[in-house]
């Protein structure tokens, strides 16, 4: 009987002391996830005093190679995992998001066609003269290889990676918006929850409507915009902790996090 209840005592003592062990936890991957990620993380924190995470960007095949890898705890991906190996990785769908064009506030354009956005990318047309705009050369801002919002731009507007010769080439959607609104002339495309969030901060630009769509969360949700992505964890394998992180992104107070960044929370 003693022995039993002394060997009860050191479970729990073990128990106590594996809980009581400091953790780290890397997420990488997706710039677009990785704000609301921190935030999110931020938030959990506060309810585990010996979690920490660290949120590093790198684009969304950075987030998925990490995770195949076990690089890290968590990627972050802003786009559908890719046919092969990604899809192997557990899948935790956060949020919905859109990709828009902007421009520098100043710039008269309202609206831009498909076939219009494919000539400025092939840089057949350079003028925004030719669309109604200022007679001013077109700058064209481009995302790097790696991240998902290059990925859908080139297969929605049907571009290869050799027609666009880019004149400004830039990593996460702050950096291209800080681009486009220090350049009158400049053209870029990012996270419509980015734009968003910089448009309410009285960052001078602007989104563009496509095919006389409006890029905005109404649309998204419902459908009409056709440049949306889902913004998604990936991970290898589950643990009690790792369940509990992705339960608390779907309580109100993550959905609150995430509607601050302008994304649409998955219920």
């Amino acid at each position: 009987m003693i022995s039993f209840f002394i060997s009860s005592l050191l479970f729990i003592v073990t128990l106590h002391s594996q809980a009581a062990i400091p953790q780290k936890w890397l997420f990488t991957g997706s710039s677009t996830v990785a704000p609301v990620a921190a935030e999110l993380s931020k938030a959990f924190e506060k309810k585990h005093p010996l979690l920490r995470i660290d949120v590093q960007t790198g684009g969304s095949t950075k987030g998925a190679i990490d995770t195949l890898k076990s690089l890290n705890d968590m990627g972050m991906i802003s786009r559908k995992p890719h046919s092969g190996t990604e899809q192997t990785l557990k899948t935790f769908l956060l949020a919905k998001d859109g990709i828009a064009m902007i421009v520098h506030q100043s710039n008269p354009l309202t609206n831009l066609s498909h076939q219009e956005v494919q000539k400025i990318y092939k840089r057949q047309i350079t003028n925004w003269k030719a669309l109604g705009g200022p007679d001013a050369p077109i700058i064209l801002v481009h995302k790097a290889e790696g991240h998902s919002t290059l990925e859908l731009f080139l297969k929605h507007f049907r571009l290869k990676r050799s027609e666009v010769k880019p004149h400004i080439v830039i990593g996460d959607n702050e950096q291209g918006i800080k681009t486009v609104a220090g350049n009158p002339h400049a053209i870029g495309y990012v996270s419509i929850g980015a734009a968003l969030h910089n448009i309410s901060l009285k960052t001078p630009i602007k989104m563009l409507k496509l095919d006389g769509i409006t890029p905005s969360l109404q649309n998204v949700q419902n459908g009409q915009y056709p440049l949306q992505r889902p913004l998604y964890f990936v991970y290898k394998k589950s643990t009690p902790l790792i369940e509990e992180f992705l339960s608390f992104c779907r309580s109100h107070e993550a959905h609150q996090i995430i509607q601050k960044f302008y994304f649409l929370p998955i219920h």
